[in-house]
């Protein structure tokens, strides 16, 4: 076999592999003047949590941690480097989970016999909730400190997992997904 076909295989792989990821980037933008080499130190703002709606879920301290940890880990392979006296770049991280159902919808099919009752039931079709999953969604924003302008900007969204150590992976994945968009 040519060598050509193996790259060309590897290639196949790898795109398939990408496309089945359970990480989704959505809305990602960069100011149209951005060059992320400009830029030497980043730093983070204040993430203040809140639950202003009912159907949010309250995000740990521990993983908002996680997540400023993959998105300092992003950065720095980048070369830039963490600073936390007046950096050049400021990071906004926001992080909203909600509580979401999983439904399959009741079909009756067309040519089933019709059927009148003495008590005149119903039939309807319908949305039958079969499970429960929580959705998270991080977005990203990077702000010109000086300049106080938002620059760079993305979003990833994803089904959060139960377990722990899948939990910190799917961080992981979704940063990485998430900063693969960066110019």
């Amino acid at each position: 076999m040519s060598k050509y076909f193996f790259s060309a295989l590897w290639a196949l792989v790898c795109l398939l592999v990408i496309s089945c990821s359970p990480v989704k980037v959505m809305n990602h933008q960069a100011a149209p003047d951005f060059n992320l080499s400009r830029y030497r130190t980043f730093g983070f703002m204040d993430v203040t949590a809140g639950n202003s709606d009912s159907a949010n879920v309250r995000v740990p301290a521990e993983q908002i941690a996680v997540i400023q940890r993959e998105i300092a880990n992003q950065l720095e392979r980048r070369g830039l480097t963490q600073s936390t006296s007046n950096p050049d770049l400021l990071v906004n991280v926001g992080v909203v989970v909600l509580e979401k159902n999983q439904t399959r919808q009741t079909n009756f099919r067309t040519d089933a016999p019709y059927y009148t009752g003495q008590r005149r039931y119903s039939w309807r079709s319908q949305e039958v909730v079969v499970g429960q999953y929580k959705e998270g969604t991080i977005s990203v924003h990077l702000v010109d400190n000086a300049q106080n302008t938002l620059v760079w900007s993305a979003e990833a969204e994803s089904v959060v997992p139960e377990k722990q150590e899948k939990l910190q992976e799917r961080i992981a994945e979704g940063v990485a997904q998430l900063f693969s968009s960066l110019p």
